[in-house]
């Protein structure tokens, strides 16, 4: 078949969405020259698979390990079909790629995991050009070939380089560090927004306000910070207007404070340059917060800048058991329980009995919701986020998987999630430190709510993080010893510093004043990371938290730090210590 002919059929083709479905994939492999779906194995149509709600679900056309395809009849919404294939994707083997067609256009989406998605998007007229015949080739042979060139960590490295060059930049011109740091938050920010589609609210095809501001007056830095300056107060106010655009109200404190600093054309140039060349929708929240957060402090140390790289499967070592588990197996007794009162609804016949029941499922339900609602997460040395990032995904996931479980029961869909920024709390005693840790919760949250299909509050769309503070999470400025606020689980990878590294760090008087604060509870010469470990078996012995767990060094485990252990271990058990290292035995200390 020639690309002239296929056009001409599928060209205003009168067939229904079902009977035209597979004709069309039968045609498009004869175009193609390709082998047609006959096994049910490896190709085929209608490959059923279970969706995340727990009902049944058919891929259209399937290809084990090349794609999972939704066929729709022309000029239906394709971001609904690609919302209902990506709920059973993890069921037909996390395909690669993930297709819709309307039989006028075919969208090609990347689901290569640990990449960004890359869609490509095919018009039935432009079909038999090369590179989309080639394109098309490789969605059937090859999808390797569709990866996108650079990973989300590659592009958030670079973001973060282009950003720390631009930071030091404006340092070594005596611009403040927190103004450089709040300024460039805010920047990207509105690069991150943009690329989502959340910055501008009108309808309009142009939606890169904050790319052009800079395209346009790159030249002209006074010009270009006077845009800046409207366009962050158009963000701030509900209302907003930037020029003809509608903005969207962000508020949540990121936008409360507006100063600009002096720029120059080079800066402009290194904003431009990221804001245009990267895909923002990609940046790694859990590595890009630490990355920047390093070129703004030249010493690049751990204790005066508050956080450092930990992995994503370190991090989850500690809030599986802490937070994940206990509420996935929460959830699983809640849905038996909701089960039993499904049976029993069915089977009365009376009206009010059936109410009844049905009440009684429903309060079950909402009673797991608002336990996740109300559950807070404290890292008292949070840093750039990493730790409150991935414990505000976890709950969110357990809400969506109970709201999908409800969901089949019966049960009305809930369009809002009520988790989010309010579940996560912090203390940072480097003040852009924890503004990069506000700013990574935020992106956090959006990102997921996007990438699930999850509608999000938008008035504003940034709800206020004042959970997450510049405070010192061992002494006041007097001298005292700091309060944590209460919460459901403390985390987190306190800072580490030896017992003859505290004096030469933190300073004589402060070292002084910890000792005073924290005598009889912890020995003069423990390292700086046993004061997180007291504090969190104090907020657990007067009933401010239920569980602890922290990151820390194999020396925690002797000398004047093992007291702090053994004051752990007299009442509350560690139910899990682990280790890297060939010495140390996975469940308990040596």
């Amino acid at each position: 078949m020639t690309p002239e002919k296929f056009i001409q059929i599928w060209t205003e083709n009168d067939l229904t969405e079902r009977a035209g479905a597979q004709p069309f994939i039968e045609d498009l492999c004869e175009l193609l020259q390709l082998e047609k779906p006959r096994n049910s194995d490896d190709f085929c149509y209608e490959k059923g698979a279970i969706k995340d709600s727990g009902k049944n679900g058919w891929a259209d056309v399937w290809k084990r390990d090349h794609f999972g395809w939704e066929n729709k009849k022309p000029k239906l919404d394709l971001v609904k079909a690609l919302a209902q294939l990506r709920e059973y994707a993890g069921n037909l083997g996390n395909p690669p790629l993930l297709i819709v067609c309307d039989r006028e256009r075919i969208e090609i989406h990347t689901v290569f995991r640990g990449y960004p998605d890359e869609p490509r998007t095919i018009l039935l007229p432009d079909i038999g050009e090369p590179q989309n015949m080639q394109i098309l080739r490789w969605v059937f042979t090859d999808p390797d070939k569709l990866k996108p060139l650079k990973s989300d960590a590659a592009i958030t490295a670079e973001a973060s380089n282009e950003f720390s060059t631009l930071a030091m930049a404006m340092r070594e011109r005596g611009i403040k560090p927190q103004v450089v740091a709040h300024f460039l938050t805010q920047c990207i920010f509105c690069m991150f927004a943009e690329d989502e589609g959340l910055l501008n609210s009108t309808a309009t095809d142009d939606i890169h306000i904050f790319t052009n501001i800079l395209k346009a007056a790159h030249k002209d830095p006074k010009k270009a910070a006077k845009s800046l300056q409207r366009l962050f107060s158009a963000m701030q106010q509900q209302g907003g207007q930037y020029g003809s655009d509608d903005i969207h109200w962000f508020n949540g404190g990121l936008f409360k404070k507006i100063d600009i600093p002096e720029l120059t054309e080079s800066d402009l140039s290194v904003l431009f340059r990221a804001a245009h060349n990267l895909d923002w929708r990609a940046i790694d929240p859990t590595i890009f917060g630490t990355l920047f957060e390093r070129g703004l402090d030249p010493k690049k140390e751990r204790t005066p800048l508050g956080a450092h790289y930990t992995d994503v499967a370190t991090i989850k070592k500690i809030i599986d058991p802490l937070i994940t588990e206990p509420l996935a197996t929460k959830w699983q007794t809640v849905k038996a329980e909701m089960l039993e009162f499904a049976a029993k609804e069915k089977a009365v016949k009376t009206v009010p009995a059936k109410k009844l029941h049905h009440k009684a499922a429903q309060d079950l339900y909402h009673g797991y919701l608002e336990q996740l609602r109300n559950f807070r997460v404290l890292d008292p040395a949070c840093g750039s986020g990493n730790f409150l990032y991935l414990s505000l995904h976890a709950l969110k996931d357990l809400e969506h998987v109970g709201q999908l479980d409800a969901e089949a029961l019966g049960f009305q869909k809930q369009l809002l999630l009520s988790t989010g920024t309010d579940n996560v709390l912090g203390m940072e005693i480097n003040e852009y430190a924890a503004e990069l840790g506000r700013v990574t919760v935020w992106i956090g949250d959006l990102q997921w709510s996007q990438r699930n299909e999850r509608l999000f509050d938008k008035n504003p769309i940034l709800r206020s993080l004042d959970g997450i503070q510049h405070k010192d999470a061992l002494l006041n400025t007097d001298g005292s010893e700091t309060k944590w606020a209460k919460a459901d689980v403390i985390v987190g990878n306190p800072p580490f510093l030896g017992d003859k590294k505290m004096l030469k760090e933190l300073g004589d008087d402060y070292v002084a004043k910890l000792h005073k604060s924290y005598k009889g509870r912890v020995a003069g010469g423990a390292d700086l990371v046993c004061y997180w470990f007291e504090k969190a078996r104090k907020q657990i012995e007067t009933g401010k938290t239920q569980a602890a767990g922290f990151v820390s060094t194999n020396s925690i485990r002797g000398g004047s730090n093992r007291t702090v252990l053994d004051n752990i271990c007299k009442k509350y058990p560690i139910f899990e210590a682990w280790s890297d290292e060939d010495w140390f035995d996975n469940g308990a200390f040596q």
